[in-house]
């Protein structure tokens, strides 16, 4: 689907038309350079290669320069495709955030979620915990309980769902709705929560 590339800058709230105070994401879209055409002809899809945030050449490598200055572009931090974008642009093309988005629109976020560690099964899986705060038990309440039969099979099935690293994981939130795009400062207020830290990289599609 056709989209952009941003970065998550924080949060903040709106009023709408009603009074109702909206939580907003507000995201740093673009703007994004075509770095590459990719045609069926050519590679067997088509498809929009955009380039996102400058980098100093010191920081990339001969061909990411090269590749860059095809499109007459400086070399870039982050190249994603999209699809579905027709033959409105080519080569070498700014594409800013007003081009593709517009209040009301519906997009899906795709980012990487936060990194949270090693993590208990009540607060990784939502576990409800097995144990009683009385009868002598003091460290029973967060526990997983049984993780499988003694004599038969005498093992614990790979995917049981147990304690372990959570986070950091790729997540696409779907159906997230465009309050508000500001086209002079390159911004895109997202109704909800988007996946990521602040600074971090998000995919913008509609």
């Amino acid at each position: 689907m056709p989209g952009l590339i941003g970065k998550k800058i924080g949060m903040t709230s709106v009023f709408s038309a009603e009074g109702k105070n909206i939580p907003c994401t507000v995201i740093e879209v673009g703007p994004c350079v075509v770095t590459q055409v990719k045609t069926v002809e050519k590679d067997g899809y088509s498809a929009l290669q955009l380039g996102f945030g400058d980098v100093k050449e010191k920081h990339a490598s001969k061909a990411e320069i090269g590749h860059c200055k095809v499109a007459g572009a400086t070399p870039k931090g982050h190249l994603v495709e999209f699809k579905s974008f027709g033959d409105e642009f080519k080569l070498g093309d700014t594409i800013t955030v007003d081009k593709v988005f517009a209040d009301g629109d519906w997009v899906d976020a795709i980012g990487t979620s936060k990194g949270k560690g090693f993590q208990g099964v009540v607060k990784r899986h939502g576990f409800g915990g097995v144990g009683q705060s009385t009868h002598g038990q003091d460290d029973r309440l967060r526990a997983p309980g049984s993780l499988g039969a003694s004599s038969y099979p005498s093992k614990v099935f790979k995917g049981m769902r147990m304690a372990g690293r959570m986070g950091g994981d790729r997540v696409t939130v779907q159906n997230l709705q465009v309050i508000k795009v500001i086209p002079e400062h390159n911004l895109v207020l997202i109704k909800g929560s988007v996946p990521g830290v602040k600074g971090s990289i998000i995919l913008i599609e509609k």
